[in-house]
């Protein structure tokens, strides 16, 4: 790929990001890990895969103003036209395309490609450690997501049973659960590298987020009983 292309594809992605958690940065997060697992395959087709990568976001303004909307086809579509419209060959548009659709994670579209499994795992190790939680946090403040909501026992649940889409219910159903969906043996090592740092930031702030509960809550309703 040339310095050209490259500018010309990155100028795309820069004219679409809006989302603080899925900024610029995010993007070349993603490519730069990207590339450190390809360096680990072979057969891999870089122009595909820089381009994919670069692009794999640019339906997110779609997804943020309508939630039901999924950013990955929404975006997948998105690349494939400017692509083609920017005089790429629609063989290329269309591997970028199937890449871009299949990096979310969703159990009924995988990827296929060797190209469309690495920009999964590159994705899914920028969710994974503490750089996923501090993401998702971002991401919870923009939409307006609480921390947490009280269980039944007034005490802060620790997400599992949410019925809203609490930062500990994303952590607990989503965030917990990356660790063994990775595609490339680079990618499962380059994960469970981050695997401890951000289980132990998640029971560090579970446990901070119900001491207060526990014990001012009690003083609290001792005093009140008093008066």
């Amino acid at each position: 790929m040339t310095p050209e292309v490259f500018e010309k594809l990155n100028d795309y992605m820069l004219s679409q990001m809006e989302d603080a958690a899925h900024d610029r940065e995010h993007i070349y997060r993603v490519l730069y890990n990207a590339l450190d697992i390809a360096s680990c395959e072979e057969g891999v087709d870089t122009d595909v895969l820089i381009a994919a990568c670069l692009l794999h976001d640019v339906g997110r303004r779609e997804q943020f103003a309508d939630p039901k909307v999924c950013h990955a086809r929404v975006g997948a579509e998105k690349a494939y036209r400017f692509l083609v419209e920017s005089g790429f060959s629609e063989d290329f548009a269309a591997r970028v395309r199937d890449a871009v659709r299949t990096h979310r994670f969703r159990a009924n579209d995988p990827p296929e490609s060797l190209e469309a499994k690495i920009l999964f795992d590159a994705d899914k190790l920028d969710a994974a450690g503490t750089m996923g939680i501090a993401r998702t946090l971002n991401y919870k403040g923009q939409v307006g997501d609480a921390l947490y909501e009280l269980g039944p026992d007034g005490i802060p649940s620790d997400g599992a049973g949410d019925s809203k889409n609490t930062f500990f219910n994303e952590y607990t159903i989503k965030l917990r659960r990356l660790y063994d969906r990775f595609y490339t043996k680079r990618g499962r090592e380059l994960a469970e590298e981050r695997m401890a740092s951000a289980e132990a930031f998640y029971e560090a702030l579970l446990s901070e987020s119900r001491r207060p509960y526990l014990a001012g809550k009690r003083l609290l309703e001792d005093i009140l009983h008093d008066e």
